[in-house]
């Protein structure tokens, strides 16, 4: 059974670059809808490889860039020159070009856990324009999203819709890293929702978590299957 929400839709390109080409603009087309409209714009991006060569087209887009914020779907709790940091890589591929003018929100603090800095987190997050204009997600072999983990203790919480957005502190059972995370209700809290993946592998998880079964299993179910936020998924062959 397919359980896949009635707002969603795919998008399929034929290479990684048109890929990154086609999700730029059409992000920056919503970005530069809400400086139009509302004076402001959020972004919210997520880490690791798959969105690197979006973000350097998205950073050569033609936008009034001081006005737009930027924030992390999650972040692993290490310092801001770690190889692992999120913030790091959107420092380093989204916050250049015309898009160094942005203004870019992190997750990391000096708290001693991520579940001590998960609070000071969202102070600074949740006071950003929202609804969120566009969230850009990936997704885990395991079918995870953000860092909402099968498996981890706080998944639940994480995955509890009728919670106030807010971040939370992530072990992974099967990841490094402990975690902050935006919950379900914060990624919800947003305008739409752009689901990015690469490669044969990754459509097949997809397919899978298009099918019944538990959210917890699969926590990117719990995207796919609402009708709140409109939901986009750009897949397309790797290499």
């Amino acid at each position: 059974m397919d359980t896949r929400g009635a707002m969603s839709s795919e998008h399929r390109d034929a290479s990684v670059a048109a890929q990154a080409e086609s999700l730029a603009i059409s992000v920056a087309e919503d970005l530069s809808l809400a400086l139009q409209r509302r004076g402001a714009a959020s972004l919210v991006v997520s880490g690791g490889r798959t969105p690197a060569a979006m973000f350097a087209r998205l950073a050569a887009q033609s936008l009034d860039w001081s006005r737009v914020q930027i924030t992390l779907a999650d972040e692993r709790w290490v310092g801001f020159d770690h190889p692992a940091s999120n913030e790091r890589l959107v420092r380093a591929e989204l916050l250049r070009d015309a898009a160094a003018a942005a203004r870019l929100i992190g997750m990391k603090n000096d708290a001693e856990s991520p579940y001590i800095g998960a609070h000071s987190a969202w102070q600074l997050i949740g006071a950003m324009p929202r609804p969120f204009d566009v969230v850009l997600l990936g997704m885990g072999d395991d079918g995870h999203t953000a860092s909402l983990f099968p498996g981890s203790a706080e998944l639940a919480a994480g995955l509890d819709a009728s919670a106030a957005p807010a971040c939370i502190g992530v072990r992974p059972l099967a990841a490094p890293f402990t975690r902050l995370s935006l919950n379900l209700a914060a990624l919800l809290d947003s305008r739409r929702i752009c689901l990015q993946i690469v490669g044969a592998p990754k459509w097949q998880v997809y397919e899978k978590a298009c099918e019944n079964g538990p959210e917890s299993e699969m926590p990117i179910r719990a995207i796919l299957r609402q009708s709140r936020v409109p939901v986009e998924v750009y897949w397309c062959p790797a290499g």
